[in-house]
């Protein structure tokens, strides 16, 4: 009966699985009416009515290093000034939270928020946004803006600024119209679908974290006790064995449940923005930065040692399947400290990929390699003879890892410096610490140096031995590409070679146009047509693109005599000389930067939004061919190119 209990659990936890990223769309559990009032001679007032879903809340002002606080941001105040928001109609609550590990003030059913504003002049113009975050028990929606625009003329009246003054879609010329793709039998298969591969991708990088996690000083050694355990507390072999096949199931359940609690916390559009924001790629870097300066000894994370013992005395009492279940519970907090920096280093790379489903399904792979010898050991219990023994060995794997991801926290300052034009990391410099990072871990496995709890290294094994040879190896691959050497191998990770302080490779294409309307326009002086690229610089398969695909010789040769190359980054940060209104399904959005409009023209013109994503398009920006996107085939692209032509 326990059996079938279980049973009906997993199938009950595998509907969820299907079933909730269904509903994980788009959700508005808040409503906001704008509104404008004179509340007295020269005074008036801009209000904000928040309708609240039951379950809901909306955070309240003045809130620091936490939840998304309600604060109005002015674009334009002239003849006006702003005093301080307040709010009305609403009861503020204060409470602990220990999502954010603070104390937090919000709104629940109801609440108006109200900006006094002073009116200095008869004429006047007010505009901006008003700005707030929303969140349940269980996940927070990205921050959610309402603009407002309000002018007054000499005779005191006001009124919303005219929608057609607002809106500046007019600005933009006929090129930026939708278009229908032809559909070319040679090459409309010729369009992949990232978003298919990308998925079995992250499995197999969850799989490869959940190997790796094995053979760390936190795990390797619970696996032959745990397994002797349950095939000893039962005289019924079957029995051990089956308990062994519920603790494995049980480790799966539980790390596919901290998948869908991420998915379920930030949603799809808050993965999306993670690719590019400064603040997430800032704290991923400092995440893995910690992580790997804690696995080369600098100190240790570790989970409060009541958590575990807790769990593990309630397990003893509990016994049956709630046991089972908990004793898998207390592998998960024991082993914190050596798996947190790999689950950590997944799930940071899975949700820059944007994908709603990365982080469930990485932790599905990550699973089921971690509970994978728990079942086979107890299947064949004679394997565990051959096992090796615990040793010097683990701390190796620590130290290894430890300088993976002090490496690859570096590509997401990488982004972050990029997307907003610090100039911090150019291609050099992030080849230099990479160049260094190869350097030093290969010394460290001929045991020319040591970390803190590192045993002596007499002789250097010949595993040890293979993976300095190859760590050094990886150094000198790097080192020309100081001089602009593409270094496929790591383009996905580097900065573009926009970015090269000097340049000796002569063979990278390079845009003509940065700017869509100068370079259609170009394309229509010169009479050829136009190859559109967009791309991002927190783009990972666009770098791959660049450096596989388009500095091809043949395909390079054709873009460079035959289109006119237009790139254009949807993640630039840079600001537009002024903010521009458009109407997007129904709703007014602000372009507020270079990529806000370049993604803005890739939404409404093609329909898409995913890059990289690559057009063809004649002088009047009709499209000659079907898009492309990730594909790393170089003959299928060069197809793509002539069909265009044709």
């Amino acid at each position: 009966m326990k059996v079938r209990s279980f049973s009906f659990f997993i199938f009950s936890f595998s509907l969820l699985f299907f079933v909730l990223p269904a509903f994980a769309q788009i959700q508005e559990p808040v409503k906001c009416k704008v509104s404008w009032a004179e509340t007295g001679d020269h005074t008036a007032e801009i209000r904000f009515a928040l309708t609240i879903d039951r379950g809901w809340h909306v955070y309240s002002t003045d809130i620091t290093d936490g939840p998304v606080a309600a604060e109005v941001t002015f674009e334009t105040l002239e003849g006006a000034e702003a005093g301080k928001l307040t709010f009305i109609d609403g009861k503020e609550q204060n409470h602990y939270d220990p999502m954010f590990g603070m104390d937090v003030r919000f709104f629940e059913e109801q609440v108006t928020f109200v900006q006094p504003i002073t009116l200095t002049a008869d004429d006047y113009q007010v505009t901006g946004y008003f700005q707030y975050g929303a969140c349940n028990e269980s996940n927070c929606l990205p921050p959610t803006s309402e603009e407002f625009s309000y002018k007054g003329g000499a005779a005191g009246a006001n009124k919303a600024a005219d929608s057609a003054d607002a809106n500046a879609l007019a600005a933009f010329s006929s090129l930026w119209e939708p278009v229908v793709f032809p559909q070319d039998s040679d090459s409309s298969s010729l369009t992949s679908n990232p978003k298919t591969s990308s998925l079995w991708g992250i499995f197999l990088a969850g799989v490869l974290g959940g190997l790796l996690a094995l053979v760390t000083p936190c795990v390797w050694p619970i696996i032959p006790m745990t397994v002797s355990f349950f095939l000893k507390r039962s005289k019924d072999k079957r029995r051990g064995r089956r308990d062994a096949y519920l603790y494995g199931a049980s480790i799966v359940v539980i790390y596919v449940l901290l998948g869908l609690l991420i998915t379920l916390i930030f949603g799809a559009s808050a993965l999306n923005a993670l690719s590019t924001a400064a603040i997430p790629n800032i704290f991923f870097f400092l995440l893995l930065l910690v992580f790997g300066f804690s696995f080369l000894g600098a100190f240790e994370l570790t989970l409060p040692s009541s958590w575990s013992t807790s769990v593990d005395g309630k397990a003893e009492k509990a016994g049956g399947l709630l046991g089972i279940f908990l004793m898998a519970f207390t592998l998960t907090l024991v082993s914190f400290s050596c798996t947190g920096p790999i689950i950590g280093f997944l799930l940071v790379e899975v949700g820059t990929t944007g994908n709603i489903l990365g982080p469930t399904i990485g932790m599905l792979g990550f699973a089921l390699a971690l509970a994978l010898p728990f079942t086979l050991f107890a299947i064949f219990p004679a394997w565990l003879k051959s096992v090796p023994r615990s040793g010097g060995w683990m701390n190796t794997v620590k130290v290894v890892l430890a300088f993976v991801e002090i490496a690859f926290s570096l590509k997401f300052l990488s982004v972050a410096d990029l997307a907003y034009g610090w100039g911090i990391l150019s291609r050099p410099t992030f080849l230099c610490l990479w160049i260094v990072l190869a350097l030093l871990l290969g010394c460290y496995l001929l045991g020319w140096i040591r970390f803190k709890h590192d045993d002596k290294v007499e002789h250097v094994s010949v595993v040890r031995f293979s993976l300095a040879v190859i760590s050094l190896a990886f150094a000198l691959y790097m080192v020309p590409g100081l001089w602009g050497a593409p270094c496929k191998a790591i383009s996905a990770f580097a900065p573009p070679m926009t970015t090269q302080d000097f340049n000796l490779y002569d063979k990278t294409v390079h845009a003509q146009y940065m700017d869509y309307d100068q370079g259609m326009a170009y394309a229509r002086q010169v009479g050829k047509p136009a190859m559109l690229d967009f791309s991002g610089y927190g783009c990972v398969n666009c770098r791959k693109m660049e450096q596989s695909v388009l500095s091809d010789d043949r395909v390079r040769d054709i873009i460079d005599h035959d289109y006119v190359l237009i790139t254009l980054i949807v993640d630039d940060k840079t600001p537009l000389a002024a903010p521009i209104r458009v109407e997007e399904n129904g709703k007014t959005v602000t372009l507020r930067t270079i990529g806000d409009k370049w993604s803005y023209l890739q939404r409404s013109k093609f329909g898409a939004n995913a890059q990289p994503f690559y057009v063809l398009l004649d002088a009047d920006g009709r499209p000659l061919a079907p898009p492309r996107s990730y594909d790393e085939d170089v003959d299928v692209f060069l197809t793509w190119l002539k069909n265009g032509l044709k």
